[in-house]
């Protein structure tokens, strides 16, 4: 399953968007000649069409859905949050390349994925109005949700590893993953 279009789904559930964005799964294996030529020249996935304009990359499809979509909104109005939410995106590459280079090698977890999964416990405790990165349910959970999720299940089957143990911020974010506002 490609995280990246978990991500985009997650988008559209939580805002309510099913009905609006028409989601085509395309084998990453054996992606339809028409889709390049048609849809994306770049040939990645996740891909978005919508007012004749080609969007591409996965946090600026979150970041367009949210911005050209009725939902509740993904990114808060607080300037501190706002700023830490860009932070957090920004970092979102680094994070998922420690952790996808560390199931690769052989070994135990390493510095650079402990270091990854330290600063994530970090962030969040910045905000102690609820469990989420900002507090309340955003942007960047959806961006982080889907790997936080399948990163722990695969340390746990591949290096023997509990990547909350000892950390009660992100213990408590995993626990409440499925818990979004209405």
């Amino acid at each position: 399953m490609n995280l990246r279009r978990v991500t985009i789904q997650f988008c559209t559930d939580q805002g309510g968007l099913q009905d609006k964005i028409k989601v085509v799964a395309i084998d990453l294996a054996d992606r339809p000649a028409w889709y390049k030529e048609k849809v994306y020249p770049e040939n990645k996935l996740p891909a978005l069409e919508h007012n004749n304009q080609v969007k591409g990359e996965s946090l600026d499809l979150v970041k367009y859905i949210d911005s050209n979509f009725d939902g509740p909104a993904l990114l808060p109005d607080d300037s501190a949050k706002k700023q830490f939410a860009e932070e957090l995106l920004a970092f979102s590459h680094a994070f998922n390349s420690a952790f996808f280079s560390c199931l690769r090698s052989k070994g135990h977890v390493s510095d650079e994925a402990a270091a990854a999964v330290d600063k994530i416990e970090a962030a969040l405790g910045k905000f102690r109005d609820g469990p989420f990165f900002l507090g309340h349910f955003s942007l960047v959970d959806v961006a982080y949700l889907p790997f936080i999720e399948r990163f722990q299940i695969f340390y746990h089957g591949i290096k023997n590893d509990d990547i909350a143990k000892g950390r009660p911020n992100l213990n408590k974010f995993i626990e409440r993953k499925l818990s979004r506002p209405p």
